[in-house]
């Protein structure tokens, strides 16, 4: 049984997803400077998924990733996974037939039934990250991927501050347009300065069960792709 606090936690989650669900993709877009696109097809890429795959989109928002796969990964299935109904609709409409509302700490899938799971945004929103990294390899199949992209805070001092306090104010800008409220979107660097860093979320999946590791770093380490396979 989840712990008050888990409870708590996703309770928030789905509270604030719910209400941004609408102007998800636009921020996505507006706070990746129109590259999300292009780094989440990257990522599908070289996950180099084998014919037929069958794959999970955690957390998939609109289902980027599941569009994604389908278009180039002919004969692959998709099955998206979120917390928040509303974002799971959207998902729908946009012609995704497998939704399920799903915790990452506690999937509803047998073990290895996935060739490939793919998390945009997502990992650093899970309350307990090494938790849900062994969830996802447990439901991963021998020889399966992970595969993330993610905000990271850049290694480098001074661009560091100055990435944290660029997305506080394209979040608050955003948020006060968009919502009538600043604080909508200013989660994101709130949330970074408790996350790990683009190392650190790879030492996380090696002790979780994934090797052959490679990451790659986006705008000087602000965004970080990593792509690991389950032992």
């Amino acid at each position: 049984m989840n712990s008050p606090a888990e409870k708590h936690d996703a309770h928030l989650m789905r509270r604030m997803f719910s209400l941004i669900a609408p102007r998800y993709d636009f921020i996505t877009r507006a706070l990746s400077c129109g590259m999300d696109g292009r780094w989440k097809r990257h990522a599908v890429l070289r996950a180099a998924l084998p014919k037929n795959a069958i794959i999970l989109d955690l957390a998939c928002g609109t289902g980027d990733f599941s569009q994604l796969v389908a278009q180039f990964s002919p004969g692959s299935m998709s099955i998206a996974a979120d917390l928040t109904p509303q974002m799971l609709a959207l998902a729908r409409e946009r012609g995704q037939r497998n939704v399920v509302c799903a915790d990452a700490a506690r999937l509803p899938f047998s073990d290895s039934s996935f060739d490939c799971v793919f998390i945009g945004y997502g990992l650093r929103n899970f309350p307990d990250l090494d938790s849900s990294v062994r969830e996802i390899n447990r439901v991963t199949r021998p020889d399966g991927k992970i595969v993330s992209l993610d905000f990271f805070l850049p290694e480098h001092g001074v661009f560091r501050e100055l990435y944290l306090g660029w997305l506080f104010l394209q979040g608050a800008f955003w948020g006060l347009l968009l919502h009538g409220r600043p604080r909508t979107y200013t989660y994101i660097p709130h949330s970074l300065r408790s996350f790990v860093s683009i190392r650190g979320l790879s030492s996380v999946f090696h002790r979780c069960g994934y090797g052959q590791i490679q990451t790659r770093a986006y705008i000087f380490g602000g965004i970080g792709l990593h792509c690991a396979i389950k032992k």
